[in-house]
């Protein structure tokens, strides 16, 4: 047991790590790793270690998978739409910076930095960015289509 603490604790980010904020390849490795693990796991991981996925020019995320919850940080340009989609997963979008209109249940929400919106699962929904956005969402079960990169609806447009 004291052996796979050690192995999880993780020592300080070096000053060049920390001034640029590459991500550590083993670091890395490990999120991927821990992603498919089959039991809740203690896991430490700053955020830039974890690579930026571009998904289209105006779009990119990082994601963290525990067993049964997902935490996603998603960066969104001024203009990013996200199409109208549904997924199984309960989900919950705070928005840390900027701001988000959606279109859900036949209304238009505008999400504030500092605000917190809820969507319930199978519920289709479309989001813009109204300016640059940082949003931290949270999906329970893990969204399998993010894991795989079966996620299409994402890829390729702003």
């Amino acid at each position: 047991m004291a052996n796979k603490k050690l192995k999880l604790k993780r020592s300080s980010p070096s000053k060049t790590e920390t001034q640029t904020h590459k991500p550590r390849p083993s670091a890395t490795k490990a999120v991927a790793i821990r992603a498919v693990a089959t039991k809740a796991e203690l896991q430490y991981i700053p955020w830039h270690t974890i690579d930026l996925e571009n998904l289209n020019p105006l779009l990119q995320r990082q994601f963290i998978v525990g067993q049964d919850i997902m935490l996603a940080r998603v960066l969104l340009k001024k203009g990013c739409i996200v199409p109208e989609h549904s997924h199984h997963n309960e989900q919950v979008t705070y928005i840390l910076d900027g701001a988000l209109k959606f279109w859900i249940d036949g209304k238009e929400i505008v999400v504030n930095a500092g605000e917190v919106l809820t969507i319930p699962p199978h519920m289709p929904h479309k989001a813009e960015a109204l300016v640059d956005t940082v949003d931290l969402d949270v999906f329970t079960p893990p969204r399998a289509d993010w894991i795989n990169k079966t996620d299409q609806y994402l890829r390729g447009r702003k």
